[in-house]
């Protein structure tokens, strides 16, 4: 791979939602970075218990918040799941910008892309027990305070999509206890319900060969979910 890439990197998550815990990693990342992908994974799955937004939703997240940071070196880009380990880093080739480096913890995650030729980095810790999307969902549910977790502009977009009813409606049953994710067990990211129509990238950068990466933005129909972690079971991940 050309070396004008070897300083750009990739950073994956389900964000659902953003919270306090990304910003700090994606913040360190980009500084150590000339551009950094941001990849929103499993892009099919949505309107679960797990993964209640949709990545257009989580899109308006990610981008509003980055720039509200004052980070701008960064593209972001939905990614739907494949259900084969031996392609499944070729995959994301295929969807993202060029890079060289890879930021996850995840020990699936980090032996794929060895294998692959890529410098695989540690992502930054942040406190896991109190920044987790896990956590934040709970809060919804239970009426706790969960606003302080996440950027403001993250709390905005749940707002005005009126996210903290959908995670209560979906997340109940009539006997009031929690839903699992209805999406079925499948490969290293899963395969879900809904489908990728089109990708969406926030800024090009002319080094990039834009020929050979037709990156577009264009609509959203359908998406949501995680790239490195499956809407349900383990599999390659970065963060939640």
């Amino acid at each position: 791979m050309n070396s004008d890439y070897d300083n750009c990197s990739l950073v994956v998550g389900r964000f659902q939602p953003l919270h306090k815990g990304h910003m700090d990693v994606i913040s360190k990342c980009a500084a150590e970075s000339e551009h950094i992908t941001i990849g929103i994974g499993s892009a099919q799955c949505s309107h679960t218990a797990e993964n209640p937004f949709t990545a257009g939703e989580r899109y308006m997240m990610i981008n509003k918040s980055l720039r509200e940071a004052g980070i701008d070196n960064y593209s972001i880009v939905p990614i739907e799941d494949l259900n084969r380990y031996p392609i499944w880093v070729a995959h994301v080739v295929s969807l993202v910008p060029p890079f060289r480096r890879v930021y996850s913890n995840n020990p699936l995650t980090r032996r794929l892309f060895e294998e692959a030729g890529f410098d695989v980095r540690a992502s930054p810790l942040y406190n896991r027990d109190i920044f987790s999307g896990t956590e934040i969902r709970k809060r919804i549910c239970n009426d706790e305070e969960w606003r302080s977790l996440v950027p403001k502009p993250v709390a905005k977009v749940i707002e005005d999509i009126d996210g903290v009813n959908r995670i209560k409606q979906i997340s109940s049953g009539s006997d009031g206890f929690p839903l699992r994710s209805r999406i079925a067990p499948r490969g290293p990211e899963g395969q879900g319900q809904d489908h990728v129509r089109s990708r969406i990238v926030h800024r090009r950068d002319d080094r990039f060969d834009h020929n050979r990466h037709p990156w577009r933005i264009g609509r959203v129909h359908g998406l949501g979910g995680d790239l490195f972690q499956r809407c349900q079971g383990e599999g390659p991940r970065s963060f939640a």
